[in-house]
């Protein structure tokens, strides 16, 4: 007669093996790109990997570094990468040349853009646009604040016959306003500004015009999805958004967190400036006033619809797409579960 009791004993240890044995339920991979190298701003991605809100999702994420906002869309088109970091208003001018590329934003991040022209006092810049007239500015092509040129020139009222823009690179860009080759440069704001600090530029000696308080008002940096891989891993896609949101919400409640995760992961960066840069990104671009009211991530088309008219001047748009074709928002989760702190 079989014993019960060692019969169960040994059924539950065979359970116990199965259930050891048996595969956990497969990640589902992203790759994903930034818009540039890993500072302070990029804190919400690796706060969302670090403490597993990935993982959490069922996602196995790795980030790379970029070359500029506007890079990161071929990037994501082409499948490359299933999502990225980029510039929405380039998306705009991507989708308006070719309406059929496998693109969207689904996240906005930077509810206000960087986009700026930095300057120096003492080189006659100050913070007021028409101060650039008569100067020499420095603007790499590729970069997402020398891209609205044009309709910042229409909405500042800048005579741009006055001024001289010089083709730079990304990495002589702040070293060449530093040494006065030029008066000022395109940027984002966090990131300029910072930088010429970092070359010994005096912090009172540096202006900022932000495009946007001088009548831009545009969207910035967003998420951005291959549209393939979100019609096959639409789960992955929310999921990766519902870490997202919850990652940079912990930026901004604990900046000092958000930026030992990056400089764990680019040791040659300054704590203090990585710091300023990230509470600025906060401060300017992250937590703004619509994002307080209406939480992070969404955005209002009828200010995207705007954005498009804009583009239209700074970017010759031929009118071939409207906000639905450049932002879906049906894979963000709920606005409770994106209010910032």
């Amino acid at each position: 007669m079989i014993n019960r009791r060692a019969f169960s004993l040994a059924a539950a240890a065979l359970a116990g093996a199965v259930a050891f044995a048996a595969p956990a339920a497969a990640e589902t991979d992203i790759k994903f790109t930034l818009d540039w190298k890993f500072e302070g701003p990029a804190a919400g991605f690796f706060l969302a990997m670090d403490k597993g809100y990935f993982k959490e999702a069922g996602l196995n994420v790795t980030i790379d570094t970029g070359n500029g906002s506007v890079e990161a869309i071929p990037r994501v088109a082409t499948g490359a990468y299933q999502m990225g970091f980029g510039d929405i208003n380039s998306l705009i001018k991507f989708l308006d040349t070719d309406p059929t590329q496998k693109i969207k934003a689904v996240m906005v991040v930077y509810e206000r853009p960087p986009f700026s022209i930095i300057g120096r006092k003492s080189l006659g810049i100050t913070d007021d646009p028409k101060s650039v007239e008569g100067h020499k500015l420095g603007a790499p092509p590729p970069d997402g604040a020398f891209a609205q040129w044009p309709a910042f020139v229409q909405a500042a009222g800048i005579d741009a016959s006055k001024v001289t823009i010089e083709s730079v690179g990304f990495p002589v860009r702040e070293p060449m306003l530093a040494q006065g080759q030029v008066d000022g440069i395109f940027g984002f704001a966090f990131s300029s500004v910072l930088n010429l600090k970092a070359q010994g530029v005096a912090a009172d000696d540096i202006s900022m015009i932000l495009m946007a308080e001088h009548g831009l008002d545009l969207y910035g940096n967003s998420i951005l999805v291959n549209t393939d891989f979100a019609a096959a891993n639409p789960d992955a896609v929310k999921g990766f958004l519902k870490a997202l949101a919850k990652g940079f919400a912990d930026a901004v409640a604990d900046p000092e967190a958000g930026v030992a995760a990056v400089m764990a992961r680019n040791e040659v960066l300054k704590k203090d400036i990585e710091l300023e840069r990230l509470k600025m990104a906060n401060d300017l671009n992250i937590k703004t006033p619509y994002v307080v009211e209406n939480g992070f991530g969404g955005l209002d088309m009828a200010k995207l619809t705007k954005s498009i008219e804009y583009l239209t001047v700074s970017m010759k748009l031929a009118g071939n797409v409207k906000a639905d074709q450049i932002f879906d928002a049906s894979f963000l989760p709920p606005k409770e579960e994106r209010m910032l702190p």
